[in-house]
């Protein structure tokens, strides 16, 4: 890719872009993001980006909406300042839980965003752990799909767990479960619930043994906890010694520490795809930083090689 190579970053995740740019070598791109007066969002960007290759690094976390049309709008502005590539970084992508029509007049959000982020003039995404794979076919420019399980898996690994199990806490999830699982060397156990309603969950049944074991919860999202608190309750019933979860996004809407709180999980691990407030912490919650994969990430897409090998 002929240019230079810029990183710039909205209000979401500054934490996360200032990491990723100290392991690239670079400053952080000048950038005025914030508001006018009227609410409405207002962006300069405070650098020539001509003829750059140029990354904006958002998280869709909350407010959500606002941190949307940040990255909307820096999109736009670089586009409008004659960026020769623009790269959306969104290492949270938001919106993703409708990315499918489950009952009549329902929006397929998930897609209207990735509408969205193309219209405004990106020319590819670079993302982790999309809530739903097939959201990467949402979008008519090229996405590259990185995934935090062999991170996780590490560091569950040099915890050295007696007779771990993995569990995936709904059917949806096996899958990752099951990569997860194979790489710890662990065997598999599933949770099949259902959801009555937005945000809430009830477990039907299990399949799997974890008499015994160290149970280990695998999903891609920690939202409300309800579903990971109700998962850890019932593994303790089916006589699971220890419980532990690992999770690419740490959400925590509502009370979910509150609950993680009473929860007889004995450590939550997450990425810092999304920043975390301080009481994260009393709630047993891990941090594990993903910054020098999307680095790696980024450098290899700026200088056109391959990233296969960030996906083993």
């Amino acid at each position: 890719m002929e240019g230079r190579l810029q990183v710039f970053s909205g209000n979401s995740n500054i934490a996360l872009a200032r990491e990723i740019t100290t392991h690239l070598h670079l400053n952080l791109g000048r950038a005025l993001v914030g508001q006018f007066k009227n609410g409405e969002t207002r962006v300069k960007i405070e650098e020539n980006v001509r003829g750059s290759d140029v990354f904006v690094i958002q998280s869709m976390c909350a407010p959500v909406d606002h941190h949307l049309m940040e990255l909307l709008i820096m999109i736009d502005a670089l586009r409008r300042a004659s960026a020769r590539r623009i790269t959306a970084v969104v290492p949270y992508y938001g919106y993703a839980k409708q990315e499918k029509k489950t009952t009549g007049r329902e929006p397929i959000t998930a897609k209207l965003v990735a509408n969205l982020i193309a219209t405004a003039g990106a020319d590819r995404l670079l993302t982790m752990d999309l809530h739903a794979p097939a959201i990467e076919g949402f979008f008519d420019i090229p996405v590259d799909h990185l995934q935090a399980g062999p991170l996780l898996v590490d560091y569950m690994r040099d915890k050295h767990l007696s007779a771990p199990v993995v569990v995936s806490p709904d059917a949806g999830g096996v899958g990752r479960a099951n990569r997860f699982r194979e790489r710890l060397g662990a065997s598999l156990a599933i949770i099949a619930k259902q959801r009555p309603e937005p945000d809430v969950s009830e477990v039907i049944e299990m399949v799997g043994d974890v008499e015994g074991k160290t149970a280990i919860i695998v999903d891609d999202m920690i939202s409300t906890g309800g579903t990971l608190v109700e998962a850890a309750r019932v593994l303790q019933e089916r006589g699971a010694r220890r419980v532990f979860a690992c999770a690419t996004h740490g959400i925590f809407a509502g009370a979910a520490f509150d609950q993680i709180a009473d929860s007889p999980l004995e450590e939550i691990i997450v990425t810092n795809t999304i920043p975390l407030p301080p009481e994260a912490q009393a709630a047993r919650i891990r941090t594990i930083s993903v910054a020098a994969l999307f680095a790696e990430a980024i450098m290899r897409i700026h200088k056109d090689l391959s990233l296969s090998t960030l996906f083993m």
